[in-house]
């Protein structure tokens, strides 16, 4: 079997990856409840596999009930190397048109309701987000991408908002004078809860419409966006195949895997029993280096 556990969380319109072999659904808690769903894992060759459709197979979890904890924690649990988010998200450009993909590399976080951290009093912690996306991945996810004849855009700047709602014209707006290149509402904070994970994160954005900043009578509406996301949803599975094919044998260890060395600020006599042993899965590898 390979060295590579790949986690792929599934967005809008990916519920199922239909290429795995031995593909088993599997229960799964956390201590931080229950994911969205069952892990669904297998394998495509020697890589093995662990996917998770980020709103539920039938999209029964809006944006920010999403519980990302619970998700990020249980594919680190299932022994995920890497974490490859494929999600739908809206264009603030465009030149970015529905059906392209963006392998986005940075965020601006504009969500404000939703737990954004493993750690809390009693054991903190602070992991750089600076470069929030695994390049080495996202190089491979572009790659991947290109194989399964998807149109690619390497880079772009990921506004993650609130929601549920469609933004305000005028939001939209504001978002491009910012630099903001895509549009969406739940890679945050999965991709700051998958850095504390010691998981390296890439996210390849399907664009599903041009968002409402083109002008008067411009607007999202879920009919459009469903429309696309089948032809996208489609590129987006082909994608995790082609992944799986040029992944290199040995998985050669990223700066990524040991960020909590740096991490941790609470001193040992001073960490809370009760959320070391809630994250033991995250920092079972840390603790155990320590003296």
């Amino acid at each position: 079997m390979s060295e590579w556990t790949i986690g792929i969380v599934g967005g809008s319109g990916i519920y199922a990856i239909d290429a795995l072999e031995d593909a088993a659904w599997v229960d799964v808690d956390t201590p931080w409840g229950r994911p969205s769903d069952q892990l669904l894992t297998g394998r495509i060759g020697p890589v093995r596999f662990v996917f998770l459709p980020r709103h539920g197979r039938g999209h029964r979890i809006p944006p920010g009930d999403v519980n990302a904890r619970a998700n990020i924690f249980a594919l680190k649990a299932a022994g995920c190397t890497d974490v490859v988010a494929i999600s739908a998200v809206g264009s603030l450009r465009e030149e970015l048109p529905p059906g392209q993909f963006v392998v986005v590399d940075q965020f601006i976080d504009r969500t404000v309701a939703r737990p954004s951290s493993f750690f809390g009093p009693g054991l903190v912690a602070h992991v750089s987000m600076a470069d929030p996306t695994c390049a080495r991945l996202a190089g491979l996810c572009a790659d991947a991408a290109t194989a399964a004849g998807a149109k690619i855009t390497r880079g772009g700047t990921y506004l993650a908002m609130e929601g549920p709602q469609f933004s305000s014209r005028a939001e939209s707006l504001l978002y491009r004078q910012w630099g903001c290149d895509v549009i969406g509402m739940t890679a945050m904070p999965e991709a700051r809860l998958a850095r504390e994970a010691e998981l390296p994160y890439a996210l390849v954005g399907m664009v599903t419409d041009y968002d409402c900043w083109r002008g008067e009578g411009e607007k999202v509406e879920v009919a459009a966006v469903i429309a696309q996301l089948g032809a996208n949803a489609d590129l987006g599975r082909r994608l995790v195949i082609e992944l799986a094919r040029s992944l290199p044998a040995e998985r050669i260890p990223s700066p990524v895997d040991t960020v909590l060395d740096f991490a941790l600020i609470t001193a040992p006599d001073a960490r809370d029993p009760a959320l070391l042993e809630k994250l033991d899965a995250i920092l079972a590898r840390t603790l155990a280096r320590q003296p």
